[in-house]
């Protein structure tokens, strides 16, 4: 089906939505979200109007006298993204686009707001000042690496951990559910991976249908909860100095969970809450794969796309500032592994390879071995995820 400039186009159901510096338009059948700038508003409100391409074109063109305005190419790409319903009249055939069936809304909104409002907003904000004041004021309480060997066997640890990370991840997720319930969106926990470890994600796409100022929160949310976490577990090793050392080790245990996971926060180079946020705030989006580019082009070595994202004039100045805290991330990320992570795994190789020389028929020896396969197979899933990321 040819599409000239004689043609007349009919769209799908969409609403469109203004945003800080261009549009946001919703595919209200599918629930898929598109960004963008005025011209293109101008053009689909043009279409709707039942004018044919040519005089769409011909108008752009006395508007816009400084933009290259191509309607075909941009009717082309309307009709890529499946939002053209009819061209002269003939119907395009469409997959069907059905939008995913979201749940919790059995959570009410007034839960929500509970946790989620003005005051409990400073709250959170305060949670987060006491928690810098304890860690400056206690340095004891600084997460250690040794802080996940709170047992004797390296397989008891790993289980310890999982069930910790489990939970307080759990809780950061529920956080972001209660903050998007309390503005009555409905959205769901979705179960994902990252090599190994099972994640959980909530999945936060129906925020477009809130203004920009009123997403931070539902982004930060999670980092809320984070707040509360880390209070409890701080406070705790405080107030209970002579308490059960199990419970004593554990609060530690979270405390260095929680930590890690506010750092990795920060870390804006992979797609993070906060990363969002630097979005939201800045209303260029986008911006983790026009950056990608940036950096590319400064390094001729890295391997560059063949095709580009669509970057506008006035985003280049915003991009070029997040692509330094890309590389902060970066920093940030190694600090991690050189602190936390490669003395986690030398100390456990030290404690587990005596447990070769026992035998077969000590704990030890089978603590040892469940260990090292543990190991053996988060390597190998890790050499595949490398070596299938960079043969794409």
């Amino acid at each position: 089906m040819e599409i000239t400039l004689s043609s007349i186009l009919t769209l799908v159901t969409i609403e469109i939505r203004e945003e800080k510096k261009h549009y946001i338009v919703e595919d209200i059948n599918s629930g898929e979200y598109y960004e963008m700038p005025k011209i293109c508003i101008d053009a689909i409100t043009l279409i709707n109007n039942r004018e044919s391409l040519g005089d769409i074109e011909k108008h752009l063109k006395e508007k816009y006298p400084k933009e290259e305005v191509e309607i075909i190419d941009f009717a082309g790409q309307l009709l890529q993204l499946q939002l053209i319903a009819e061209i002269d009249g003939v119907k395009v055939t469409l997959p069907e686009k059905k939008k995913e069936q979201l749940g919790f809304q059995w959570i009410s909104p007034k839960l929500g707001e509970f946790f989620f409002n003005k005051l409990t907003i400073i709250f959170y904000l305060g949670l987060f000042i006491v928690n810098i004041v304890l860690l400056v004021s206690h340095p004891s309480l600084f997460p250690h690496y040794k802080d996940l060997f709170i047992f004797d066997y390296m397989v008891l640890n790993i289980i310890t951990w999982l069930l910790v990370t489990f939970c307080t991840v759990l809780i950061h997720e529920f956080g972001h559910i209660l903050a998007m319930r309390a503005n009555n969106l409905i959205t769901r926990l979705e179960v994902g991976h990252r090599l190994i470890l099972v994640v959980l994600e909530t999945d936060m796409s129906s925020v477009w249908k809130l203004p920009s100022k009123n997403r931070n929160v539902l982004y930060l949310a999670g980092l809320c909860f984070d707040m509360v976490i880390l209070f409890f577990a701080l406070v705790s090793q405080v107030i209970f100095t002579n308490g059960s050392g199990i419970f004593l080790s554990i609060m530690s245990l979270v405390v260095l969970d929680t930590f890690i996971r506010l750092v990795y926060q920060c870390c804006i180079y992979m797609k993070t809450d906060l990363y969002y946020v630097f979005e939201n705030v800045t209303g260029c989006y986008n911006l983790m794969e026009n950056a990608q580019q940036m950096i590319k082009r400064w390094f001729p070595f890295l391997k560059s796309q063949k095709t580009e994202e669509v970057v506008f004039e006035e985003e280049r100045r915003m991009i070029f500032t997040y692509s330094i805290f890309y590389f902060i991330g970066v920093v940030l990320t190694l600090s991690l592994y050189v602190v936390f992570y490669v003395p986690q795994l030398l100390f456990a190789v030290k404690r587990t390879i005596p447990g070769y020389l026992e035998g077969p028929t000590s704990l030890p020896f089978w603590d040892a071995t469940l260990f090292t396969m543990q190991m053996l197979i988060g390597f190998l899933l890790l050499f595949y995820s490398w070596r299938k990321k960079y043969s794409q």
